[in-house]
């Protein structure tokens, strides 16, 4: 299961009933969970922070955003963060069993469906920046809401990566992206006279003027108070206490001594141990130390692949043939993208390397919804069951019946030939990846096409087994035509991508 951290923030940080519906929107969906809802009246911005699985996490994300636009109009918005939209910005963040190109296929698809069902344009930014110039957040929000009115659809660097060339008139525009976890960290400098201070360690800690690499900073008046905002985009590389220690250092040069920190949202557990550490001058210490992750691990869920096999091994009839076809199909995609990440970066391949990068996306997303297929296979058999269980006994009660089934049936048709269709193009994209990548890795490419096709045909015998039953021949024909399709286009990658592989192995 690959989980995915969602960070949208929003520019509403006093009225609680705006911020209580996003929340309820991010939630409301199945495989999402909120875990933190973090707002500062004096930026009026909020923080929200979930968790959700890849196969939801856009749907997540839209949700809320969606909620923002209809509540939030920037017109009338004023705070001391700056912002360029209802929601500002939107990160994907990589967790258990996530990759960052898991995250960066998210954000391009989230981007996507905002610029065209919602009508704001959208900036990508960081790891899934299209261009250098965006990769940093500050860069794009540069002037906010304000000058974005009158840049957006007449400044050539502003035409923005998804939707309409213009600003939203009240929801501004939204920068959605990719990133490693991120801190928020804020350390205080006593009373408000403390201001200017705060600007002059704010541009000494930040990387953009000679600081600390992976730290942002601002210097702000925060609640009467001098704030030094930060944002640590890379705590392995800048940890808690470095910045803090900086900080202070700084600060004391002109006289005055940090009162408080604190943190805004959620912080990896690691970050914390670090800075204890440090503070105790611990010796060789490690989270193995911590009784805590022990009991985590020995007590962790989730089905792993033995797990898998073991339930497709038993006597129930699900997961079957359907889920396991989807779940090869997941495999090949995967094979797809490691020969991909083979290729990329090596001079001998420089002519292919954009290709090869957005090889590896889509083989992602393919990846993303085949895991998703898997899952639903075997709940599309459960439904097909319970039709078939319906009663019977009164003609109207097997018409009722008969319908149901009907229904079922397609549905249990249409699952497995979404599998063939996405396991088509993983196919596809392994016979490029044989012909144009690393020729040291076509063996994998060759694997990655044969399993795709295999799992093409298995999906189509899914399809075919169950419009077989299905009575009115305008829904079966299309079916059996599109899946006939599907195992076409996979068979031709595959004989594409054994030449390819005879060809490099030679012998």
């Amino acid at each position: 299961m690959k989980l995915i951290e969602l960070v949208p923030n929003f520019s509403e940080g006093r009225r609680a009933a705006v911020i209580d519906a996003i929340r309820d929107a991010i939630a409301s969906g199945d495989g999402v969970t909120v875990l933190d809802v973090s707002s500062d009246p004096s930026h009026n911005r909020t923080v929200l922070t979930a968790v959700a699985t890849a196969d939801v996490a856009v749907d997540a994300a839209f949700r809320g955003i969606a909620k923002a636009a209809e509540l939030i109009d920037l017109n009338h918005h004023e705070g001391e963060h700056p912002r360029i939209g209802a929601t500002d910005v939107c990160p994907f963040i990589p967790l258990d069993g996530a990759t960052m190109d898991d995250c960066i296929a998210l954000a391009r698809a989230l981007g996507k469906r905002v610029g065209e069902e919602l009508g704001i344009p959208v900036f990508l930014y960081e790891r899934a920046a299209t261009r250098p110039d965006r990769e940093n957040l500050a860069d794009i929000r540069r002037g906010e809401f304000e000058q974005a009115k009158s840049e957006i659809g007449t400044h050539p660097n502003r035409v923005p990566d998804f939707g309409p060339n213009r600003i939203h008139p009240t929801a501004g525009a939204t920068v959605i992206g990719a990133r490693p976890f991120l801190v928020a960290y804020n350390v205080y400098l006593g009373g408000a006279e403390n201001v200017p201070v705060a600007k002059e360690v704010a541009k000494a800690v930040r990387g953009s003027s000679g600081g600390l690499r992976y730290v942002k900073g601002l210097g702000l008046e925060v609640d009467g108070q001098a704030q030094v905002s930060m944002n640590l985009v890379d705590t392995e590389k800048t940890p808690v206490y470095r910045a803090f220690e900086l900080v202070k250092r700084e600060a004391q040069a002109h006289g005055v001594s940090p009162t408080w920190s604190e943190i805004v949202g959620l912080v990896p557990e690691q970050a914390l141990f670090e800075t204890a550490a440090r503070h105790l001058q611990l010796r060789g210490f490690s989270k193995e130390l911590v009784l805590e992750h022990k009991v985590r691990r020995a007590m962790s869920g989730g089905e792993s692949v033995s797990g898998f096999v073991a339930a497709v091994a038993s006597n129930a009839p699900a997961p079957g043939g359907g889920s396991v076809s989807a779940h090869v199909g997941m495999l090949g995609a995967a094979l797809a993208q490691m020969v991909s990440g083979l290729t990329v970066g090596r001079k001998k391949y420089a002519a292919v390397e954009a290709e090869m990068k957005e090889l590896a996306l889509e083989a992602v997303a393919l990846g993303n919804t085949l895991s998703a297929l898997v899952a639903e296979d075997a709940a599309a058999y459960t439904v097909v069951t319970d039709a078939y269980k319906l009663g019977k006994d009164t003609p109207e009660q097997a018409a009722v019946r008969e319908a149901a089934i009907q229904r079922a049936l397609g549905y249990a048709s249409e699952v497995p030939l979404k599998t063939a269709e996405a396991c088509a193009r993983v196919a596809e994209l392994a016979a490029m990846a044989a012909e144009k990548g690393n020729s040291n890795a076509a063996s994998d490419a060759g694997v990655s096409a044969l399993l795709a096709e295999a799992a093409c045909r298995g999906a189509v015998y899914n399809v075919r087994i169950n419009i077989g039953s299905i009575t009115d021949k305008a829904v079966a024909t299309p079916l059996a035509e599109k899946s006939a399709a599907a195992l076409a286009r996979a068979q031709a990658a595959a004989a594409r991508a054994t030449t390819a592989v005879e060809r490099n192995i030679g012998g």
